[in-house]
């Protein structure tokens, strides 16, 4: 078994949904049959798709999910789809940039620069676009261990406060790992860490700074931590309140109590007991009461994003707390509004109406 780097493009040409699998040709079937039973981390880079809501790719690690098995395309010759391990698939909170320059920044002339993929980078420090143009690769353990502890850190073993904001410790990570000071495991040398650089944070983070100690980084084995059901939680929750804004989709509310943390729930559309994903795409932002009824069935959502009631079950002034219009208040950006394929699941499996 042997880990790999997996690229999608938003609005790829092939049949992706990287929660559940991956499409691609005859020329990676090696590296997809190598990478079976192991570990993946998904890269988005620059160029994306006709249609696309993106002007250009990220050119960062989004995800890591796990191989289950590879079977033929039926429907096109010479193609194959990477089937994921149900509820192995994992979104990092923090995208991981596929390179850094000397300064800290995301990268730019080339020399100096730390690349997260050492096969990316050639003797003179230029980039190795040989390599880069591989749509699969293979990927050392250390690599990938690093990549992972870069996008999860900061996300603590259970919810918490720091998983309403973002946490500055992806940064030391990135920097430990640039100057020297970080394994692959995320283990820390002797030395001290460099400064903090704050890369942007949600809303109200100061304050949620100045209420509660910043998140310690977790020294457990990192499959360990990836298979947590605390961790993934945390890791979702984070993900699907910074894509909402912390408000409700239905309702339109944000409730922050007097710590300053918003009281707004990420619901999953397809339900973890369900092999529902720990994907932005099978979210939804509720608040305490509208998740109760989404959850029973009570509400729904249609394709569209309008909002669909049960009315003869909703309890009485229930229907009054949606919004006027009845349409999910959704992300703007089209890769983070929920997916056709979980919306038409809960309606099928778990709405009542």
């Amino acid at each position: 078994m042997v880990k790999a780097v997996f690229t999608h493009a938003d609005g790829s040409i092939y049949d992706d949904l990287p929660e559940t699998h991956y499409h691609f040709p005859r020329t990676y079937l090696a590296v997809a049959e190598r990478a079976v039973g192991d570990w993946i981390v998904y890269y988005e880079p620059r160029r994306v798709a006709a249609g696309s809501d993106r002007a250009g790719g990220r050119q960062v690690y989004f995800a890591v999910a796990q191989v289950r098995d590879v079977i033929r395309d039926p429907a096109r010759a010479d193609h194959f789809y990477a089937r994921m391990t149900p509820g192995m698939y994992l979104p990092f909170p923090t995208p991981v940039p596929f390179r850094l320059a000397a300064d800290g920044g995301w990268g730019g002339a080339d020399g100096g620069d730390l690349y997260m993929e050492s096969a990316l980078r050639k003797a003179d420090g230029s980039t190795n676009k040989g390599a880069f143009g591989r749509a699969m690769r293979s990927l050392p353990d250390a690599e990938f261990e690093a990549i992972v502890a870069a996008g999860l850190a900061g996300v603590r073993d259970e919810l918490g406060a720091e998983d309403w904001m973002q946490d500055e410790r992806r940064d030391e990570v990135l920097d430990e790992r640039r100057d020297g000071l970080l394994d692959g495991a995320g283990n820390q040398a002797s030395a001290p860490p460099p400064a903090r650089r704050r890369w942007g944070a949600f809303p109200d983070a100061e304050a949620l700074e100045a209420a509660e100690p910043p998140a310690q980084f977790s020294p457990r084995p990192l499959v360990e931590r990836l298979t947590a059901r605390r961790l993934r939680d945390a890791a979702f929750a984070r993900q699907v309140k910074a894509a909402y804004r912390e408000t409700c989709a239905v309702t339109g509310l944000r409730i922050v109590n007097g710590g300053g943390r918003p009281e707004v729930q990420a619901a999953h559309i397809r339900a973890v007991e369900a092999d529902g994903p720990d994907a932005l795409r099978n979210g939804v932002a509720l608040s305490g009461t509208a998740h109760w009824m989404f959850d029973r069935g009570l509400i729904s959502i249609d394709d569209d994003l309008s909002i669909l009631t049960a009315r003869d079950r909703l309890p009485p002034g229930a229907e009054a707390l949606l919004v006027a219009d009845r349409r999910l208040i959704a992300p703007q950006a089209a890769a983070a509004r929920p997916h056709p394929v979980y919306l038409r699941w809960h309606r099928d499996t778990v709405f009542k109406g």
